[in-house]
């Protein structure tokens, strides 16, 4: 089971995340690449919430396609084209996440590959072997 720690001797999360998480022997580990807003087509959806949401359900396919939920990530990454999108973006992420509370990084960029991507999340999890 993975162990999901807040010590006291760093400083309390700023929202919904784990300081750390950590698994243990015989885990198996999936690596997931960075999901954007786009659907199988390639097409981007409009506006940030469309794309936070897709990218999210983009991510949670993957994990499922490897038999793992949202409670089997141990660490994710959100990266932002503008920082604007932050309280929207913890919003979106709290809901697709259904409670999981994986470790987390939150990062805001100049610009994504595509110009018309405004985010773009990427994963880690461990589930028993």
């Amino acid at each position: 089971m993975l162990n999901f720690l807040n010590p006291p001797s760093a400083p309390p999360p700023f929202s919904r995340y784990s300081q750390m998480v950590s698994a243990p022997a015989g885990f198996r580990w999936l690596h997931v690449s960075g999901q954007v807003g786009c659907d199988r087509h390639h097409k981007t959806a409009a506006g940030f919430e469309a794309q936070a949401e897709r990218a999210w359900g983009n991510l949670i396919a993957c994990l499922e396609a490897d038999g793992m939920s949202v409670k089997d990530l141990v660490k994710v990454n959100v990266i932002l084209t503008r920082a604007t999108d932050v309280p929207a973006s913890r919003l979106v992420r709290d809901r697709m996440l259904d409670g999981a509370q994986p470790a987390s990084t939150l990062i805001v960029v100049s610009s994504l590959a595509s110009p018309d991507w405004l985010i773009e999340v990427e994963g880690i999890a461990a589930k028993a072997a």
